[in-house]
């Protein structure tokens, strides 16, 4: 039986909160609400005054019938609502697969803030008369921004909704790109990279978290999904920048980006905050827990994986960052260099995607293990390996075995971590990674500067490869010897 007197009504269809539970009216259009005085089954039938034991009965039976209806028209705006909850998101749906594709079109557009430095990188240091290790500090910049901005994006995400988030980092994506091409100096040029990476990791950390809302079944495919729009990115940007310097300069070609990308991703977002409706604040109370339990305490694990994203990054980086100036030194151009880099980020999609499918089948631990393991071949090939085919080639498969590694961070997060701690804690993660990107882009530069050639900064790469494999290792034994302990 509902208590009317405890339920403050507000019109049909509205919510009342009390002690934290929702409750919705209960009253019927047309039917009065049940009086607690006895008037009322008065109104209706009149009984003889000569029995007034059945007027009472009656009068009984009356109010109780309301009571009922009452329960059965609250119950039907409980379903109601419920339905109308499940249709603003159903997990796995057509509308989940269709933010998917939006989210990975914001993440290519946005991820232009890491690959554009890239292609730039010679050109800058040659105008700027810069060396290449004081030239690579505007990646460094973009990495340490993207990393630091990935924290707090994933904070806004968390409180305010994926909306803010990306809506703050297109205006600051915009206002970097029109500084950068306005530099007057070589330092201006690598300062002002920190507000562009800060913009982009909006697109990418935030973006992974929240499409892991969207998918139970297929969530590992759909968090290297949303981590793809970066390759992606990563494919079209260096060889369009590439042409549009070439065409108009590095200067008016970043204005262009700027102004381009703040247009076209604003009309993106606007499409996303469609379909998401009114769900663009997450709520984690019926989230599912953690699936897997390694008996450490979240900050723990985040401290591992973060050591463990900067090993990986620092030897990822290498060929990432330097291959362009690579492929200069050794005389074939720097835009065979672009080439290659775009080879290499295509076929991370590829891995991308495939180390998803792979994720959901044997989980997050040994998808990154496999891809690390994977990466220092590609590195060692690098090491042996520098005709013009065989870089192609290589570059080919260093993007096919390292594309799914940063993502698994992500979905280790996922399987590991509560819900409600998803985004600031894959923001950690990715910060570390970025921050071995750039120490990694960093030091190549450092030992190309001091040695003339980049095969001691493979090495290097190869070194801080090797320290990532032996901490997934560790990891997947804890979790091995967890399940045996449970059996």
């Amino acid at each position: 039986m509902i208590d009317n007197n405890a339920t403050q009504r507000t019109g049909t269809g509205a919510r009342q909160r009390e002690s934290g539970i929702q409750r919705f009216p209960c009253e019927i259009r047309g039917l009065p609400a049940p009086r607690n005085d006895g008037a009322g089954a008065a109104d209706t039938v009149l009984l003889p005054p000569a029995v007034p034991h059945l007027h009472a009965q009656y009068r009984a039976i009356t109010l109780d019938q309301r009571a009922r209806a009452n329960e059965v028209a609250c119950a039907v705006e409980i379903s109601s609502q419920i339905t109308r909850d499940s249709e603003l998101f159903v997990p796995d749906s057509r509308r989940a697969w269709t933010r998917l594709v939006v989210a990975v079109i914001i993440g290519s557009l946005g991820s232009v803030g890491m690959w554009s430095v890239v292609v730039a990188l010679p050109v800058v240091q040659a105008e700027f008369g810069a060396s290449r290790g004081t030239a690579s500090l505007a990646f460094t910049m973009v990495m340490l921004g993207f990393g630091s901005g990935g924290v707090l994006t994933g904070k806004i995400t968390d409180r305010y909704g994926i909306v803010a988030a990306i809506g703050l980092g297109i205006g600051i994506l915009a206002l970097g790109y029109i500084g950068a091409g306005m530099s007057s100096s070589i330092w201006q040029f690598i300062l002002v990279h920190f507000a562009i990476g800060l913009s982009s990791s909006a697109t990418f950390g935030p973006l992974m978290a929240e499409a892991s809302y969207w998918f139970e079944r297929y969530r590992g495919l759909a968090v290297t999904i949303a981590a793809s729009g970066n390759y992606v990115g990563g494919t079209i940007w260096p060889p369009v920048m590439t042409w549009a310097m070439e065409a108009f300069g590095w200067r008016h070609t970043h204005i262009a980006v700027g102004l381009f990308t703040a247009v076209a991703m604003a009309l993106a977002l606007v499409v996303l905050r469609m379909l998401m409706g009114a769900a663009t604040r997450r709520s984690h109370v019926n989230a599912p827990p953690p699936r897997v339990d390694l008996r450490l305490n979240t900050n723990t694990l985040t401290a591992i994986l973060s050591l463990a994203s900067i090993a990986c990054c620092v030897a990822m980086s290498m060929p990432q960052v330097h291959i362009v100036a690579y492929c200069g030194d050794l005389g074939y151009g720097v835009a065979r260099g672009a080439e290659m880099l775009s080879l290499m980020l295509g076929f991370g999609i590829i891995s991308r995607i495939g180390s998803g499918f792979l994720a959901d089948r044997i989980g997050g631990i040994r998808t990154l293990l496999i891809g690390s393991v994977a990466q220092g071949f590609a590195l060692l090939f690098y090491l042996f390996f520098d005709s013009l085919t065989s870089l192609y080639i290589i570059s080919a498969m260093f993007g096919l075995f390292q594309g799914g590694i940063v993502p698994s961070y992500a979905i280790i997060v996922r399987e590991a971590m509560p819900a409600r701690e998803a985004a600031t804690r894959v923001g950690i993660v990715i910060f570390a990674s970025v921050f071995g990107m750039s120490f990694g882009g960093w030091v190549s530069g450092v030992i190309f500067d001091a040695t003339g050639s980049y095969a001691a900064a493979f090495l290097n790469g190869l070194a801080w490869n090797a320290l990532n494999i032996t901490i997934m290792v560790s990891l997947l034994i804890r979790a091995r010897t967890r399940r045996l302990a449970m059996a």
